[in-house]
């Protein structure tokens, strides 16, 4: 699954890379700083264009905000309480890296403090996909998939990818961004399934998507 960001007709149709370019800036700099002059120059398209869409830089980080909000709504429409516990949880693996790839702390910290209406709007939109994800865990104890371990803990130590997936921290203790998506996966795998369901769970299918997520955030970092 990928971060998709909403298109104005303005950036079709090379819409993806311009809104890319933004949001790479925006979650690796923050946008406190920035104005519409520097914006249009980080998108690559002209003043007159960006301001016949945008009139201030307001109006810019609504758009981004939009986005994410629909992606998440997207995520908790498609999850599926039918599917089975395995592919559940390596779905939200997934979502869980990308989210914390692109909804970074200083996007979050300038959003609080700036534009606290679009914080308010997109803190919503993570706790209703948070309460899904509580919920998940629930199932999946209750079907005697899962360990007794409290939901919230796990969510909670999703938090050390911020500072895990760091090109200092990286580069200090010799890993690459594969090897530490790989072995946080190994490590939710082991601390949520009982042992006698290991063996139901296909490493395989999660290979290419880890080793996808694993050249983006790469690119992003260095």
């Amino acid at each position: 699954m990928k971060i998709r960001l909403l298109s104005p007709e303005c950036l079709k149709p090379r819409n993806k890379k311009h809104n890319i370019r933004l949001l790479l800036h925006v979650r690796k700099n923050g946008f406190q700083g920035l104005k519409m002059d520097e914006i249009s120059k980080i998108m690559d398209i002209s003043r007159a264009t960006l301001y016949k869409y945008f009139s201030t830089k307001e109006d810019i980080i609504t758009f981004i905000v939009s986005s994410f909000v629909e992606y998440i709504h997207e995520i908790i429409e498609d999850s599926d309480s039918n599917q089975v516990f395995v592919q559940r949880f390596q779905q939200t693996f997934e979502q869980t890296i990308l989210l914390k790839e692109y909804i970074t702390d200083i996007f979050l910290r300038e959003l609080e403090n700036s534009y606290p209406e679009n914080y308010e709007r997109l803190k919503e939109a993570m706790k209703q996909r948070e309460d899904q994800e509580l919920a998940f865990y629930d199932d999946g104890i209750k079907e005697g998939f899962f360990n007794k371990i409290d939901g919230r803990l796990i969510i909670m130590q999703d938090e050390i990818l911020s500072n895990i997936l760091d090109v200092k921290y990286l580069m200090e203790n010799h890993l690459t961004v594969y090897q530490v998506l790989f072995d946080y996966y190994n490590l939710k795998k082991f601390q949520l399934f009982k042992p006698d369901k290991i063996k139901m769970i296909d490493d395989n299918l999660m290979i290419p998507r880890i080793e996808h997520m694993a050249q983006k955030i790469s690119k992003n970092l260095y």
